[in-house]
């Protein structure tokens, strides 16, 4: 029966119970939470740094000890996250930024969601501010690289999760580890669009312009632990090569992106499955804890092909959670978050902002945007690799940053985004001529 039902019958059903009930609940219940339908008004980010205690090294701004998590806790007071400090009020900064610590140290603004670009960069600038202040009373500094060319990769949050994470990883390859303990990236969110057309066309330029996105703001040639190559991003090199089926949906597949994420997300192998504390440690449970059988995809839990070894089907919750296990180059969470590009050095992290508001700004600009990155859609790993030395690259970078600048929201964004078009058509990546790295 539950398969007959309209699309939000379905939905509202999910919510109001928390019982998925079928694949169809579970495919309906995606689209409705991960594509918010809403006249397109807001912009936020997530900004990723490493972390270093004491001064930095001679031999390399990351090179010095990644500090304790009781220090990272000190300093962060009542900011402090939950998952370093489990009885901490996790306030948001004076300008709305939470902050959360990644599995190697690694701290992450994110922002609350703004009406426009300038709002949202001034209030960042500001919390990003407080938060380095807070940070130096404990001696801890932060550093605006986007890959870890110094240092081992090394865990330091023990939760579940990030347990299962690595296990899981370290199974397929060594990016696993590097990608969660030695990379940070600059994340940008729109919202996803007015209508299922207009969340189309969004998400279609999103992936479109990708590709030269990500080499116009590449900068991390240098990854420890990584491979032997040159890449002009190590960081999205270990992002695409981490779990080619939790990283890379098949787009070109897909008529609908509401519902082929939808029924892709379903498809994607679990990659944890949360469990009570003391099931998690039972007799006789050994080291799995939160580790899924091997290859099974939350389809596979949903239909029962796993209650011997789960004991439970999954609910609404466990949908949510998994949900935020998947990382393609964009993910739906309710609005559309671009995960392409490296963490910028000093504040260059306002130059893709900009960029990717100006583009997103109208249906036409969104229409001229795709139309421009056509040829480059799909070549994630040719833009990783070569960056702006693919002179095919970086034409389809100049020309999309040259209609950003076109329009753009204010003065400020203009000169920024004029000066990384020139960066661009010169070659260069971000920060050949800018600030130092180290806060």
């Amino acid at each position: 029966m539950a398969v007959t039902l309209e699309h939000s019958e379905l939905v509202s059903r999910v919510i109001h119970d928390g019982e998925l009930g079928s694949r169809a609940a579970a495919e309906a219940y995606i689209g409705g939470v991960c594509f918010k339908q809403g006249p397109p008004t807001l912009i936020g980010a997530e900004l990723e740094w490493l972390t270093v205690q004491g001064e930095c090294s001679a031999s390399g701004p990351s090179a010095a000890p990644r500090p304790q998590l009781t220090a990272l806790a000190d300093a962060l007071g009542p900011y402090a996250p939950r998952s370093i400090a489990p009885d901490s009020p996790e306030l948001a900064l004076p300008g709305g930024s939470r902050v959360t610590i990644e599995p190697g140290g690694q701290i992450e603004l994110s922002s609350a969601p703004f009406a426009d670009a300038a709002q949202l960069n001034t209030s960042l600038r500001d919390d990003a501010r407080l938060l380095r202040e807070l940070l130096e009373s404990r001696s801890i500094r932060t550093v605006s690289v986007a890959a870890d060319a110094d240092r081992r990769p090394k865990r330091l949050l023990q939760l579940p999760r990030y347990r299962a994470m690595e296990q899981t990883f370290a199974g397929i390859g060594p990016f696993g580890k590097l990608m969660m303990c030695n990379t940070a990236a600059t994340q940008v969110s729109v919202d996803a669009g007015a209508d299922r057309a207009d969340i189309a066309a969004r998400w279609t330029a999103l992936y479109a312009i990708g590709p030269a996105l990500l080499a116009a703001f590449a900068c991390s040639p240098a990854l420890r632990g990584a491979p032997a190559g040159e890449w002009a991003s190590q960081r999205m090199r270990a992002w695409l090569r981490l779990d080619n089926a939790r990283t890379r949906p098949p787009l070109m597949d897909w008529v609908d992106p509401i519902h082929g994420y939808s029924r892709w997300a379903l498809d994607v192998p679990l990659l944890c499955v949360r469990r009570p504390d003391d099931a998690a440690r039972a007799p006789g449970n050994g080291d799995t804890g939160w580790s899924p059988p091997p290859g099974a995809t939350f389809a596979d839990w949903l239909s029962g092909a796993l209650d011997d070894e789960v004991g439970r089907r999954p609910d609404r919750n466990d949908l949510d959670y998994h949900l935020t296990t998947l990382f393609p180059p964009v993910r739906a969470s309710g609005y559309l978050e671009v995960r392409y590009i490296d963490a910028q050095p000093g504040d260059g992290w306002t130059v893709p902002i900009h960029v990717l508001d100006a583009l997103m700004s109208s249906r036409a600009v969104v229409a001229e945007a795709t139309a421009i990155a056509a040829p480059l859609a799909g070549h994630w790993l040719d833009a990783a690799r070569y960056g702006l030395a693919d002179l095919d690259i970086r034409a389809v970078a100049v020309e999309l940053l040259t209609l950003a600048a076109a329009h753009a929201a204010t003065d400020e964004a203009v000169r920024e985004i004029e000066a990384a078009t020139q960066r661009c058509r010169s070659g260069q990546g971000p920060g050949a001529d800018g600030p130092g790295a180290v806060s």
